[in-house]
């Protein structure tokens, strides 16, 4: 059972020992090495100035406006195996998460704060599945594996106008070899504004390599009266052009709920519809994931991901549409992988 390193694959390969070592960065353990926490020494204006070292004197940070903060700057080889962030919604659009591997100059990963952790708009909600879940009142983890062979970077950029306070946060991980078949984890944020010539969002596009794409969250908002979720999402695969290889049925099919998911919202394990926010004076958004964990999409070459805004006619025909879409794609891959389009600034990732 050596070949297993630090991973954990499910509750029955918990009881087998490994010669991985768990670390745990924090604001307490900045570096995550052994023997370095609780030692931040209390002022006279800390919380903790009548009980001093060793207690709660810095659970959190605090991020100054347009700057960039590292998390975490892990050297070794090994898994994140949880992350755990909590700040105020604020933060949700405003800052930008970044994952590094392997030294690389281009993250693999590249989305707002909130959006990552399936809290998209700058909207607080709890989310209730297996790789991500959201807790109240805002506590966002996740448990998606995160292997890396020379290092791993976490950073935090915060583009907010002020400085945003009370940022905590826990990365914890193993320190382990890796397997040689173990890809990297990617994620990448998209927004557009579909049209009714071309009513569409590319959620991913330019993928380059072999691997397999396990997630999909939307952050949606409906600019038209009515169902607005009747369009395909499609995977284009090794060579695809015209024609996915890959074809759903509707949007509500695709995040497994059917039939306008009847007005309801719900969290699963592996899907979810967890926000429909209609609030007087507001336009209707939607918040929605799907993670392909028991049916990951393997591609060899490349990959293209796109979902359709339709809604229906009077005389029930479809409809196309002009709704604003935010998504995050979630994928594994091996590296190098193919450059990310240009990040749009604050205020066009900002909610309507």
């Amino acid at each position: 059972m050596d070949n297993l390193y630090g991973f954990n694959f499910g509750l029955g390969t918990i009881p087998l020992l490994t010669e991985a070592e768990t670390r745990s960065i924090s604001a307490e353990n900045p570096t995550g090495e052994r023997g370095k926490g609780a030692l931040a020494v209390p002022d006279a204006d800390n919380a903790a100035s009548m009980l001093g070292q060793g207690w709660k004197v810095r659970p959190c940070i605090t991020l100054a406006p347009d700057s960039t903060t590292d998390l975490a700057n892990i050297e070794g080889s090994g898994v994140i195996q949880h992350i755990w962030i909590t700040v105020h919604p604020q933060a949700y659009r405003d800052t930008i998460l970044r994952c590094y591997w392997d030294g690389e100059t281009e993250a693999s990963i590249e989305v707002p704060l909130g959006d990552f952790f399936c809290n998209g708009h700058g909207l607080r909600y709890d989310v209730n599945s297996l790789p991500i879940a959201v807790n109240p009142s805002g506590g966002f983890n996740s448990y998606w594996p995160m292997p890396f062979r020379q290092g791993a970077r976490i950073t935090i950029e915060n583009q907010h106008s002020e400085e945003i306070g009370g940022f905590f946060y826990q990365i914890t991980y193993a320190l382990t070899e890796v397997p040689q078949a173990a890809a990297y984890l990617h994620a990448q944020w998209r927004r557009s504004l579909t049209s009714r010539e071309v009513p569409e969002h590319v959620i991913v596009d330019g993928i380059e390599g072999k691997g397999h794409y396990v997630g999909t969250f939307l952050a949606w908002t409906q600019l038209s009266n009515g169902w607005w979720g009747e369009g395909e999402i499609k995977f284009f695969m090794d060579g695809d052009e015209n024609a996915p290889t890959i074809c759903g049925t509707g949007t509500e099919d695709y995040f497994c709920g059917a039939w306008g998911f009847g007005g309801e919202t719900y969290s699963t394990p592996y899907l979810g519809y967890p926000l429909y926010r209609k609030e007087a004076g507001e336009v209707p958004r939607h918040g929605l994931y799907r993670w392909h964990v028991m049916d990951p999409i393997r591609f060899r070459q490349d990959l293209r991901v796109t979902i359709q805004a339709l809604g229906w006619w009077p005389n029930r025909k479809f409809e196309p549409l002009t709704d604003d879409i935010a998504s995050v794609a979630y994928w594994y891959q091996a590296e190098p992988h193919a450059s990310f389009p240009s990040f749009p600034p604050v205020h066009e990732r900002w909610s309507r």
